[in-house]
């Protein structure tokens, strides 16, 4: 499909003319006399508009604006100079005050994301448990990639679906060749988090663009990076030769638990809510029917297990290993066996230990709640943040960031970037909480998006170092397998930052985010359409051809791929060679409008918007309000404009019958334009 041309080249109005030729014009016309003038005008046929000083001050002004500048956030409260002894011992207690909230909101913020997936791991947990038994789709490794995306999409965390591969391949289920692009999928599957954290910052406009270009740089790494190593690892099993390479060199034993950092502090809080049995997914991977009948909510924390010598009868049939431990007493056979019996001591303390709810129901409850605490936690953050981050602070903060090295060490602050990335993912013990917490962030303009580019890549690979050190903790039945698997991941990110970091023209995402984040700011409807195509319908329709087989996924993707690429590279000569292609194509007019421009779907998407929010949601009475709103502000701009030219005027009013419409659908970002 074609880029729309409308976010990349804004029209332009056509009543309003550059102010130079505006200039000149009237230096032009002080020589002539009137008749020259209304001969002129006949000549050309045409009334020439009037130009509105205000009109002309806001379209410079918006034209010396870059959207993607960090905005400055001044600091209006008094300053700490003029301060007495008291107003400075309050300032501090505030600031204080600021700092212990923020706190608390971070916690509550990283509680919520684990209730979060815990939610999802409840709804649809059996689900991906089931996905992962048909044996004939995983061995594609396009089916593979899509499953490893929907399932971690579905449990909402990439350790728990890595987790689920580990043990289909300690139990032969699945060789370790055909999960090398499930863990891929699994990567590209834990950036959704993030887009979803970005969608509560769509209030402002300019905040919005940045924090949803800010989080979806992570999902266009991610697949940019599949693109380019699934087909070299298909061919050349590279990761599979080299991971093997490095774990039959070392003598590998089980180590002791992996450290669990964040956990301490979060487990306390998170364990009073819900508590759940990850292995049942596991056994459902792994065909044990048994699993499918239990629960996922643990309702048993503590438990032992006692192994007892017993007598047992056995059927007559059946020959006995050792006559010592078997005898007969009549028509009876006796022998001695091992019985394994479970005590169940203690209860969890959760807050559904003793629910009879079904784990689906569980499930939507903690979604809704956990969502609820998010975009609460989320909104209270960036306004804190927001407060907090002026001024000297905000300079400070920005400088320390943002600022590269003199030349000619410029290129290592990304690489810094990259290891403070890492550290804190290995400190969060989760990619998905470091890159939700640098969101709101970029939003506000504390950090760059050049910069959240390599901390993102960081946290890639922390969030690997994290699955290393708990393979080396694994039993010694799962120890190879599982390690073997988190350094696939691990030289799969480390091959990415290869491929898209290091030469700046390689840095791919930067550019495709900020394009992507264009439009969302433009079109906000247009996140949620990413979100669903990006991360569940393209999935699912890939996952389906491939169902079908090799010929019918090739026959349908391959046209669509290389159309794809005919598409972009158009677009790129467009821009640079234009001359080069046929006149035809130099632009894409002779398409219909709907194929290659967003404002036919918008407008569409708007009236319903309109119509649902007037007859069906009940906010008549609030679109009444902005409606009058705007008009009022309409109003006011029209008191400062001089109009001249009737027909101006006459758009203006056609204009104007339509802006309550708009003004029920959106309420912020208005541009109010003279015509």
């Amino acid at each position: 499909m074609a880029p729309w041309p409308e976010v990349e080249k804004p029209e332009t109005n056509n009543y309003i003319g550059d102010s130079s030729k505006q200039n000149q014009n009237m230096a032009g016309k002080e020589g002539e006399n009137h008749k020259g003038n209304v001969a002129s005008l006949g000549n050309k046929g045409e009334i020439q508009p009037a130009f509105s000083t205000i009109a002309l001050i806001d379209e410079t002004r918006q034209e010396e604006e870059d959207p993607w500048a960090l905005p400055e956030l001044q600091d209006t409260g008094v300053k700490w100079s003029e301060l007495d002894r008291k107003g400075k011992i309050i300032r501090v207690l505030y600031g204080i005050g600021k700092f212990v909230m923020l706190l608390g909101l971070l916690y509550m913020f990283v509680c919520s994301l684990d209730v979060l997936s815990s939610a999802f791991q409840l709804v649809g947990g059996k689900a991906a448990g089931d996905i992962f038994q048909d044996d004939s789709v995983l061995s594609n490794p396009v089916a593979g990639l899509v499953i490893g995306v929907l399932v971690t999409v579905m449990v909402q965390s990439s350790s728990t679906s890595s987790s689920i591969v580990v043990s289909m391949v300690s139990s032969t289920l699945l060789t370790v060749r055909s999960a090398i692009p499930i863990i891929m999928g699994a990567n590209i599957g834990t950036s959704v988090t993030n887009t979803i954290v970005a969608l509560m910052q769509a209030g402002d406009r300019n905040e919005f663009r940045r924090a949803f270009a800010g989080a979806t740089i992570h999902d266009f790494f991610n697949w940019l990076a599949v693109f380019a190593l699934l087909p070299i690892e298909v061919i050349s099993g590279y990761l599979y030769h080299l991971t093997n390479v490095i774990v039959e060199s070392f003598h590998l034993e089980s180590g002791e638990d992996a450290p669990e950092l964040l956990k301490v502090i979060t487990d306390p809080f998170t364990k009073l809510i819900i508590e759940l049995d990850k292995s049942v997914i596991n056994a459902i991977a792994t065909n044990d029917e048994s699993a499918k009948n239990k629960s996922l909510v643990k309702i048993w924390c503590v438990t032992e297990t006692n192994v007892t010598l017993q007598n047992v009868t056995i059927p007559p049939s059946e020959n006995c290993t050792s006559p010592e431990f078997c005898w007969t007493e009549g028509n009876t056979t006796w022998t001695l066996k091992n019985i394994t019996e479970t005590d169940y001591i203690s209860k969890c303390q959760h807050l559904f230990a003793n629910s009879d709810l079904p784990d689906l129901g569980i499930g939507l409850i903690l979604l809704a709640l956990s969502l609820l605490v998010l975009c609460s936690c989320l909104v209270m953050i960036v306004k804190l943040l927001n407060s907090v981050l002026k001024g000297q602070v905000a300079s400070v903060i920005k400088k320390t960031i943002n600022t590269d090295f003199p030349f000619p060490f410029t290129w290592l602050a990304g690489y810094l970037a990259m290891l403070a990335g890492a550290g804190m993912t290995f400190v969060v013990q989760s990619s998905s909480v470091f890159t939700s917490a640098i969101t709101p962030l970029v939003g506000i303009g504390v950090i760059s998006i050049e910069r959240s580019y390599p901390l993102t890549l960081g946290a890639n690979i922390g969030t690997t170092t994290t699955a290393i050190l708990a393979a080396l903790a694994s039993p010694g039945s799962t120890l190879k397998y599982s390690l073997q698997i988190a350094l696939c991941h691990f030289f799969f990110n480390i091959s990415g930052i290869i491929l898209f970091y290091p030469l700046p023209f390689t840095r791919l995402p930067i550019r495709m985010c900020k394009t992507l984040g264009n439009i969302t700011a433009k079109y906000r409807w247009f996140a949620i359409f990413y979100l669903l195509v990006c991360f569940f319908l393209f999935p699912l329709f890939v996952f389906g051809l491939s169902l079908a087989g090799w010929p019918v996924l090739l026959g349908v993707c391959l046209p669509l791929f290389v159309l794809c690429i005919a598409v972009i590279v158009i677009n790129v000569m467009q821009k640079r060679r234009p001359h080069s292609l046929p006149e035809k194509l130099q632009n894409w007019d002779f398409l219909p409008i709907w194929m290659h421009s967003l404002e036919p779907w918008d407008n569409i998407i708007m009236s319903s918007l309109a119509f649902c929010g007037k007859h069906c949601c009940g906010f008549c009475k609030c679109c009444k309000v902005n409606a009058e709103q705007e008009g009022a502000k309409d109003k006011q701009l029209k008191t400062m404009e001089v109009y001249e030219n009737t027909i101006a005027m006459a758009d203006e009013e056609r204009g104007g019958r339509r802006a309550p419409a708009v003004a029920c659908v959106e309420k912020t970002g208005t541009n109010n334009t003279a015509l």
